[in-house]
């Protein structure tokens, strides 16, 4: 049987609330351009602010989903739907930062029956999966290290990587201990042992980073988990 030929226009939804100001806001398109142009392929991005997302519905049509930095959102729910909406599609989805804390609680959500999964910073009650972190990140650099033979390790092509955050909440201890029998792995971690990355092993392409990685555009860099996010949506 012959493949489907690769898709040479592609549709993405950016789910977040748009901010000029906004470092990883101003380095998500230079990041997508560059990727699209390697892959030789054009790249169409529309912006969704999160009370757009009403639900499911407003994501279809789209060939892959990005999840982006900039939290706490005008409406997380408009988040959760998204990020529900690729999981169960199969539809490539990209998390950064913000995207990456609300994934999880996604999946702890509705995935694992936590119906009580919350963030930290939004919320005093309930299990929070999202936990400030020991020591804040904003505007701060260090190194990841990769599981092997995972997409991201793969989109990098090796397993130490140093990327910059800007973030002060990450995976709570108590969950962090729960993930280990999931499907939704952890794929990087910090020098002291701490969750920077996640992917879920049973779609085609689920991963969210705590660091963004996008940023590199704005160094005129290439950032490899956006190439490998705009491959996947090709297919």
């Amino acid at each position: 049987m012959e493949s489907s030929p690769l898709k040479s226009t592609l549709r993405i939804a950016l789910v977040g609330d748009y901010n000029p100001d906004v470092l990883a806001h101003q380095a998500i398109p230079l990041a997508i351009d560059d990727a699209a142009a390697v892959l030789e392929v054009n790249a169409d991005y529309d912006w969704l602010a999160t009370p757009d997302v009403a639900s499911t519905e407003d994501l279809v049509g789209y060939d892959a989903i990005w999840v982006v930095p900039a939290s706490p959102y005008k409406n997380e729910e408009g988040a959760f739907h998204a990020i529900r909406y690729a999981r169960e599609n199969s539809v490539p989805l990209l998390g950064t930062c913000g995207g990456f804390q609300h994934a999880i609680i996604e999946y702890a959500r509705n995935v694992m029956g936590w119906d009580d999964a919350a963030h930290g910073e939004t919320h005093s009650e309930g299990r929070l999966v999202i936990a400030p972190l020991t020591c804040a990140l904003v505007e701060k650099s260090d190194t990841i290290e990769l599981r092997p033979n995972t997409l991201i390790a793969k989109a990098y092509g090796r397993l130490e990587i140093e990327e910059g955050y800007h973030c002060n909440y990450g995976i709570a201890p108590l969950f962090a201990g729960a993930l280990e029998q999931q499907p939704l792995k952890v794929t990087g971690w910090d020098s002291e042992g701490e969750i920077r990355a996640v992917e879920l092993v049973t779609h085609p392409f689920f991963v969210a980073t705590l660091f963004q990685h996008e940023r590199a555009a704005l160094a005129g860099r290439p950032a490899p988990l956006v190439q490998a996010f705009l491959r996947a949506a090709q297919r």
